[in-house]
């Protein structure tokens, strides 16, 4: 029998950024295929996978097991790795697989090789099984949204995306993508030194799970340090700013250019120094590998924004708000609203400048996930900004007495010795959008102990995968 890391080994080969799963697509129904079981694929690109009840459990409803096939594509700066052709390089260290400058795609390719390990396992006593591997999560849910009407049958669906063994979640935060695009003026300037400002190394993370750990949005901190150039008397002008890739990800890095007068060059680098002291020594707990530099790139004739316009997009960057706006009143610790300044573009032609800003917003509560939408596009007012509001996916309200939840309970307490910690939690799941389409489904999600999810210090820990493998295959073992 094939087990889980057996099959996460092939699934590392596979490349699969979101809307790009064809090849994992093709494998899980090749694979399916290889055990003698029957798949379909639906018009979404979703992937289903049967398999029929074990002997003496045909008359049980069947049971869903989900994961998504998409990763987040993230590496280090200075990696050369193409995400749509090459597989992960990983290795083990110390307990944990770990990736080499990328992201892992343990999220949620473990989930995925879970579900495969359970469906080889001829020795495994379960109901008639749903396997349903969903497309393109990562950047709004598609898959999930989209799944073909009444494709599942089963009354209990188990979600294999969660993020630490054992903790059993049983509702999340829905979401909203708030996009700007500002058209900026620009005009050439002569006799400006062009300088370079790089903030590096930041641990970045996810939006929902990590808004609240104090990690420096390195979008944030330039829009700070390039406001406190101009409060200090710098005739600064800006030509770009380029910073994070993902709106589910905390921007880890951005890149400035300015054009300096040559009377300015001495004190813009001594602020620059300060400054750079001065986020080490504040993030000095959460971010170690935090870097910021500036060096002169030339003194060639570049485009800049006009005085008037840097002035103007520095303050509207520097307003965006990011990180929790509030915390829920119930559950302690649970971050209930919260918004990230996720990514910055800039693309400059002949008198204009266009910059295209990207930000996502997370709230248990439906009116507070649109009020941090209005406080997003407040920031930009005066810009002439055009405001778009993208992808919107509903939260999942927990069923706190679900039968689900009272069996992996017992499972856990039976495999560890220990009590299961039933969570909520602020981040977007599949289950909030499957509970749109099936109502009475009872759910829940489960998974082993992931760090650095969306940034490419991922990594999973070895024995919680082997642990939560278990406490699945017990709970569809349980027949009451």
């Amino acid at each position: 029998m094939k087990s889980v890391w057996d099959f996460f080994e092939e699934i590392t080969r596979i490349p699969r950024p979101s809307k790009k799963e064809e090849k994992m697509r093709a494998w899980l129904r090749s694979t399916a295929e290889a055990m003698g079981l029957e798949s379909e694929e639906d018009e979404a690109g979703n992937v289903l996978i049967k398999k029929e009840a074990s002997d003496g459990r045909e008359r049980e409803d069947a049971v869903a097991l989900q994961a998504h096939m998409d990763m987040v594509c993230e590496k280090e700066d200075n990696v050369s790795h193409n995400f749509e052709t090459d597989a992960i390089a990983h290795h083990e260290e110390g307990g944990w697989i770990v990736s080499e400058g990328t992201t892992l795609g343990a999220d949620d390719g473990i989930g995925i090789a879970i579900i495969l390990s359970l469906l080889a396992d001829e020795e495994l006593s379960h109901p008639r099984l749903e396997c349903l591997f969903t497309v393109d999560e990562e950047t709004g849910l598609y898959g999930a949204t989209n799944i073909r009407r009444g494709w599942l049958t089963a009354k209990t669906l188990i979600n294999l995306d969660s993020e630490e063994e054992g903790e059993f979640v049983i509702g999340c935060a829905g979401g909203r993508d708030t996009l700007i695009e500002i058209e900026a003026e620009n005009e050439r300037v002569t006799n400006r030194q062009v300088m370079e400002i790089r903030i590096e190394g930041g641990m970045g993370g996810h939006s929902g799970e990590d808004i609240d750990k104090g990690r420096a949005n390195a979008i944030q901190e330039m829009a700070r340090l390039l406001g406190t150039l101009t409060e200090e008397g710098a005739d600064i002008r800006l030509a770009e700013v380029n910073g994070g890739n993902l709106r589910n990800a905390i921007p880890r890095s951005c890149v400035a250019r300015i054009g300096v007068t040559e009377r300015d060059v001495p004190s813009v680098q001594d602020t620059v120094e300060q400054f750079a002291k001065d986020i080490k020594k504040h993030f000095a707990v959460e971010e170690k590998t935090l870097n910021l530099s500036v060096e002169h790139v030339s003194n060639a004739e570049t485009r800049f924004l006009t005085a008037e316009c840097t002035t103007a997009v520095i303050q509207a960057l520097a307003r965006c708000p990011h990180g929790v706006l509030k915390m829920d009143e119930h559950v302690e610790g649970l971050v209930r609203t919260s918004t990230n300044l996720a990514a910055v573009h800039t693309h400059t032609t002949d008198h204009n400048t266009t910059l295209a800003i990207e930000t996502s917003q997370r709230s248990s509560v439906e009116e507070e996930k649109t009020w941090a939408s209005e406080e997003t596009k407040k920031a930009f007012e005066g810009l002439n900004a055009k405001v778009e509001t993208g992808k919107d996916y509903p939260g999942w309200e927990p069923d706190w007495d679900s039968l689900i939840i009272k069996r992996f309970e017992r499972v856990w307490k039976e495999l560890t010795g220990k009590e299961a910690r039933i969570k909520v939690i602020h981040a977007g799941l599949e289950c909030g959008v499957l509970k749109g389409s099936y109502k009475d489904m009872e759910m829940i999600s489960v998974g082993p102990t992931m760090t650095g999810v969306h940034s490419p210090s991922e990594r999973v820990e070895i024995a919680s995968v082997e642990r939560t493998r278990e406490a699945v295959a017990r709970a569809l073992a349980m027949n009451d």
